[in-house]
């Protein structure tokens, strides 16, 4: 059990930025433009010895019309029903407004457990600001600045106060080495996630207690129905949908439960070219949705069925097989195709042309607006990760690579055959093979082709990268 706190307050007020200083990462994407944070977003804080879970929320508006801004604030709402205490934030260099003391005013009918956060306070700027805040009604007002880290000490003794007058206290402080039981870095990455020196996430041998369950980025191009899909699966609407393009910007993690499996569901912003993209904002919201990719075990990449495969689809589908992610495609819309074989075929061609290289990858056809085929998806999401994790031994391999190499030898350079000795799996996720080569600069990438085209049809690695590391052998007779 960890105790919640929600941030909460109207927008541009710096609620983004305090959710970054006490989760101790740039996680969610901060901008002078007010209104940039939309969805809910979670993160486990620490302040000192106090250990927490700490929401993100869009700004509060007092807006009653069906609007974006008004589905946004019900998210709000939301955050602060299930939160156990609410940290409201206002700007103390502008001062207390109208719209500060309309909510004020309903967080303090609502009943909620409440620390009033005078942010912007470093110096004497918030002053005035500081002042008024005691108008709201809601106690003392702390004084911070969470862009300069000041007041942090102040913050962690209300924090205290407020878990102790609600008997959490004891749940708030003391030791914690792991979150949800997940083993992590100080750096927030997890440990078989964790890069190497050259960047590249190294695969760790791990007991049963520091497995994690597995990570589902939901990525594609905007208004595919990520988020539609994600509240699909849950049964919830947790994520803000709608007709709006672009509504989602930060990469939103869910925990979620399938038949006894614990999952996590990642939802992401639409991407776009790079090239099309001059927005700030929208530049930082696709590289949240980049490293949400990066440090996901699986990607489900939507497609939309009623139309043609785009070229940005399989752009994705190229940055998801670069990252060495396991990956399925849904595609998405699939009960409103009028001609379900023909567009069946246009996939699979569209495919088998243009993405060679993750070659039997699973296209599941589904609905995530009316909740068809949601199981359909799971299942090849666990089969893909099953063949992400393959590992093969090495006397399989070797005796796979004789016949190999007798079907077809390496070619002869400078009148010479290469010689390629040994194979050996030295890592999953995705599979990394070592194949020793006498001259491997000389080796042909057509011949790699042909290896790693076996690999995925005898081992049964399909839909999945697969990384062919070529390496020499050192002579033992050569002088040291």
């Amino acid at each position: 059990m960890s105790v919640s706190f929600a941030i909460v307050g109207r927008p541009n007020v710096g609620k983004s930025t305090l959710f970054n200083r006490l989760i101790g990462q740039q996680h969610a994407i901060v901008d002078d433009q007010p209104g940039v944070t939309r969805d809910r977003r979670e993160g486990q804080g620490q302040l000192a010895s106090l250990f927490f879970t700490v929401i993100d929320t869009a700004g509060l508006e007092d807006v009653n019309d069906g609007s974006l801004e008004e589905r946004m604030r019900r998210q709000t709402e939301m955050a602060i029903i299930d939160a156990d205490i609410t940290l409201m934030v206002v700007d103390a260099k502008a001062g207390v407004t109208p719209v500060d003391s309309f909510f004020a005013n309903e967080i303090r009918k609502a009943g909620a457990s409440v620390i009033l956060l005078a942010n912007k306070c470093e110096g004497k700027a918030g002053a005035t600001g500081l002042a008024e805040a005691w108008s709201l009604g809601l106690g003392e007002p702390v004084p911070i600045s969470a862009s300069h880290g000041e007041g942090l000490v102040d913050l962690h003794d209300a924090m205290l106060a407020a878990a102790a007058a609600i008997g959490l206290d004891g749940v708030l402080s003391g030791e914690a080495s792991a979150v949800n039981d997940e083993v992590v870095f100080a750096d927030g990455n997890h440990i078989e996630d964790k890069p190497d020196s050259e960047g590249q996430p190294i695969d760790m041998w791990q007991d049963e207690k520091t497995v994690q369950p597995m990570r589902i980025a939901i990525v594609g191009r905007p208004n595919m129905g990520k988020s539609t899909l994600i509240n699909s699966l849950i049964n919830e609407d947790r994520l803000l949908t709608g007709p709006e393009s672009g509504i989602t910007r930060d990469a939103i993690e869910v925990p979620f439960e399938w038949n006894g499996t614990p999952y996590k569901l990642v939802d992401t912003a639409g991407m776009r070219r790079r090239a099309r993209i001059s927005d700030k904002i929208e530049k930082l919201m696709v590289d949240d949705a980049l490293r949400a990719i990066q440090y996901a075990h699986l990607c489900v990449l939507l497609i939309d069925a009623t139309k043609e495969i785009h070229k940005q689809d399989l752009s994705i589908a190229r940055l998801i097989e670069d990252e060495g992610r396991a990956i399925v495609i849904g595609a998405n819309k699939w009960d409103v195709v009028h001609d379900k074989q023909a567009a069946s075929d246009q996939i699979s061609d569209r495919l088998q042309t243009s993405l060679a290289q993750l070659r039997g990858v699973p296209v599941v056809q589904m609905s995530g607006l009316h909740r068809k085929g949601l199981s359909q998806l799971l299942g090849a999401a666990d089969e893909m990760y099953r063949i992400w994790n393959t590992r093969i031994s090495t006397g399989r391999l070797n005796r796979w690579l004789d016949a190999m190499l007798e079907a077809h030898p390496p070619p002869l350079v400078d009148g010479r055959r290469l010689r390629i000795r040994y194979i050996t799996q030295i890592k999953t996720r995705p599979p990394t093979f070592a194949l020793f080569v006498s001259r491997p600069a000389d080796l042909p990438e057509s011949y790699l082709r042909y290896l790693t085209s076996g690999l995925r049809v005898d081992f049964g690695l399909r839909g999945v990268p697969i990384r062919m590391v070529k390496r020499k052998r050192e002579n033992p007779f050569a002088p040291s």
